[in-house]
Parts: C-alpha cells; structure tokens; sequence
C-alpha cells in the first residue's frame, strides 16, 4: 500500500465500462454540483474575508483563516479511498454536501476569529470528499482523447461558480447573515444532480494499490501543480478584497476582482485543456507556470495604469493560472483508474488544500509589506514551481 505508484501500460477500468450516454450523465451530474458548489463557496469565503478585514485582522491573519480547511484535510484525504469503497461514490457526494451545508449554516450562529476558524476546518473536511469523489467521478467517466479538455470544462464550470459568488453580495448584502444563508441553500441544491443522477456513477470493486501519499513521489510535476494552484485560488479569493481596499479601492470592487479573476478560470480552461489533449502536458505546464509568473510580476504595474488595465490583466492571469489545476489533474487521469485513481485523486486534493493552508499566510504576508508584495510573492511561488516542473520534463 505504501509503495510508489508504478505507470501503467494498460489502465484498468472494468468497474466502469460503460454505454457513452452514460458517461455523459456522469460527468453531467458531476459538473452539475461542482458549479454549484463553486458558487456558494466564493460567496462564503469572500464575505469572511471582508468581515475579518471590517474587524481589523492583518492580512496575514485573514490568510491564516481561510487556510483553516487544508488542516481537515491532512486528515480526511487519505480516508477518501476507503470512504468511497465502503459507502458508495454517490452516498459519500450527498453525505459531503450536507455536511458542508450544515457547516455554512454555522456561520449564521457564530462570531469572531477562532469559531470561524474552527467551522472552516469542518467544511474543509467536507470538501476534500467531495472535490475527491467528483474528480474521481469524471475522470474514470471521460474517453482518454478528451480528458483533458473534459476537465478543463468541469473546472470551467467551478470557476464561473466562483465568479457568480460576490457578484451576489450586492443582493444579499455583507452586514447580515443572508450571504451564509444562501450558500447553504447552495449546497443543498448542488445535491439534487447527484440524487437524480448518481446511478451512472462508477463503481470501485478493490482496495487502491497505493497509498495517498505515494503519488507525490511518483508524479512530483502534476500532483504540485494542486498545491501551486491551492495557495493562488485561495490567496486570490480571500486577499484580493483586502488588496482592494489597501490599494485605495472599495470592498465592492474587491468583490469584483474575484470575479474577474475567476471570470479569467471559466474562460481559459476548457481551450488549454483542448491544447493539452493535443501537446505534451509537462511542456505545457512548464509554458503556463512561466507565462504566470511573468504575469503576477506585471500586474503591480498595471494597478499603477489605472483599474481597467489591471482588471483586463487580472482576467488573463487568471486563466493562465487557473489551467495549472486541470492540467495535473489530466496527467494523473491520464495514468491510473480504477482504485488507484480515487487514491491519486485524494492526493491531488491533499496537496491542494496543503496549497490552501500554506499559501495564504505566506501570500497575505506579503501584502502586509505592501500591496504589490502580493503579487510578488505570486510570482516566487510560480518561479519555484518552474524549477520543478523544468527538471520533471
């Protein structure tokens, strides 16, 4: 169980042969709930950021919050695999989704640093099954040609979610509790694709070969791109509001640059995810990590131009980025099914939330020196994952 993954000539996947039509229904169903769920997530997180920063918390502070959900899933990302075996993938996805519900509704009835703290840590745990499962899901569900491009619109789809999310904080307002209210309700409904689809999700007959834990070792290149892209997502929907405001913006443009940032996800993924069905996927790693760190050292600049020029740039940055998530992720389906794949899944998502909860703080401290440090410490993140993607290719 703990050895390193061997790569496989021949992937096996008779726990899920089945008819086209049916596969179309499971990743359907699949990225039914993920865009959802994206929506209700950034409408959260962007609200707690801006409360935190209201009450005066550095942004260090605020990063250290939002990275809250990486430490749940230290522990509940190497029980994926035998949660999914024993319960079933569509019976995990509904219990994941209620509970990450019941933890939304939570902030209804809670105040201040440490309870927030502690109700993120239960929805990051939450999460981690669920993003887990579904990747899962729409992995073993997708033809070899067009994973990548398939993945690239299931993660499309979550980040135009993500886009929706602030631009419903007008609506709902940021003083009461309503914003909370309505993810929850979210959630709940992200539930109805799987309840009504979840038949044509796949089965898993076997224990996995491997452990979480061996895939890191094995794919170091794909499996870091997760952690990259978890400190940058995080870092941009819980900071980018605070940089707003320390830069002479409002907290409504803050919310608008998630948008945008997102926005520049949906927009971008599925085209490179057509590019890397057709390319070598490390080259095409290392082209993007490079283009994006080029971009997160330009984007200072064009703060400095003026907010259109900076929002147009933002919008590319975040799709160059944006694609590192689908990349890796279609160069692990591309090598394990099966088992093994629900185990390299649950890797990939390990190392994402260990981006989640190490990239804020070292991010937001960055913006505590200024308000350009945040993209500079963006860039030395992307430097360094260059560095490793160049000596894996």
């Amino acid at each position: 169980m703990g050895s390193t993954p061997k790569r496989p000539t021949v992937h096996e996947d008779a726990s899920f042969a089945v008819s086209s039509a049916r596969r179309s229904l499971a990743i359907g169903a699949a990225i039914a709930t993920v865009s959802i769920v994206g929506v209700g997530l950034s409408l959260s997180f962007t609200l707690l950021a801006l409360r935190l920063a209201e009450k005066g918390y550095s942004g260090r502070a605020i990063g250290l919050n939002a990275a809250a959900g990486g430490l749940a899933t230290l522990i509940a990302a190497p029980l994926v695999p035998i949660l999914a075996r024993r319960l079933g993938v569509k019976p995990l996805l509904l219990l994941a989704l209620l509970a990450a519900a019941l933890s939304l509704a939570a902030f209804d009835v809670t105040d201040g640093y440490w309870p927030w703290f502690a109700i993120r840590a239960l929805l990051g745990a939450a999460l981690t099954l669920l993003f887990a499962v579904s990747e899962f899901w729409i992995s073993s569900a997708t033809p070899p040609g067009s994973r990548a491009t398939i993945i690239g619109l299931y993660t499309a789809s979550f980040a135009l979610g993500i886009a929706v999310g602030p631009s419903l904080l007008p609506f709902t307002g940021t003083r009461g509790n309503a914003s909370f209210f309505v993810a929850a309700v979210l959630f709940l409904l992200a539930a109805l694709p799987v309840a009504f689809l979840g038949d044509a999700a796949p089965a898993i007959e076997r224990p996995a070969r491997f452990s979480v834990l061996a895939f890191v070792t094995a794919m170091p290149g794909a499996c870091l791109a997760a952690l990259l892209y978890g400190a940058i997502e995080t870092a941009a929907i819980g900071l980018l509001p605070v940089y707003a405001v320390r830069s002479g913006l409002s907290a409504t443009a803050g919310a608008v640059l998630v948008t945008i940032f997102a926005l520049g996800n949906g927009v971008f993924q599925t085209p490179i995810g057509m590019a890397s069905d057709r390319l070598a996927g490390r080259r095409l790693l290392g082209l993007v990590t490079g283009l994006g760190a080029v971009g997160a050292l330009l984007l200072p600049l064009a703060r400095q131009a003026g907010f259109a020029p900076f929002a147009a740039l933002l919008f590319i940055w975040g799709g160059i980025v944006g694609s590192l998530y689908a990349l890796g992720l279609a160069e692990l389906g591309s090598r394990y099914r099966g088992a093994d794949l629900v185990s390299g899944n649950a890797a990939y998502i390990l190392l994402y939330s260990t981006g989640m909860l190490i990239g804020p703080p070292l991010i937001g401290a960055g913006l505590d020196i200024a308000p350009s440090g945040l993209f500079l410490a963006l860039a030395l993140l992307l430097a360094a994952y260059f560095g490793v993607v160049w000596r894996n290719s």
